[in-house]
């Protein structure tokens, strides 16, 4: 299911406790992607895997492009797999990771965005300047 922001659905945030409320659900559904896309490491990984063959990458690849270990990257990688923006297979007796092109958590972290935007816009200004 693709997630929507409340202004794709014709709704508007008027800052009330509710709206805070389901803020925080969303961020709670979206922790621990958050957390996998939070690590520096995974971040240049993903960065790696952009730039090369939509194939995939073995790990010993991955592992020569980083300097970190080849379990280092393996542990990485079922975080990323486990987060669902990372797919494997499996070929005679290597495995492929390559990025997943229809990642459906990066639609709820949209969603999320979108909506911390128009929580933000509702904000009054508390800078104290007039």
């Amino acid at each position: 299911m693709e997630e929507t922001t409340l202004t794709e659905r014709g709704l508007s945030m008027r800052n009330t406790p509710e709206d805070a409320a389901r803020l925080e659900r969303k961020f709670k559904s979206c922790q621990k992607v958050l957390t996998a896309l939070g690590d520096p490491t995974r971040q240049h990984l993903i960065c790696i895997m952009l730039q090369q063959k939509c194939s995939g990458e073995r790990v010993i690849e991955l592992a020569r492009k980083t300097n970190l270990s080849r379990p280092a990257i393996s542990h990485h990688m079922r975080i990323l797999k486990e987060m669902g923006i990372v797919k494997s297979r499996k070929e005679k007796t290597c495995i492929y990771y390559y990025l997943d092109p229809e990642v459906g958590e990066l639609d709820s972290l949209l969603s999320l965005f979108g909506d911390i935007r128009e929580f933000m816009k509702n904000v009054p200004d508390r800078s104290g300047e007039d």
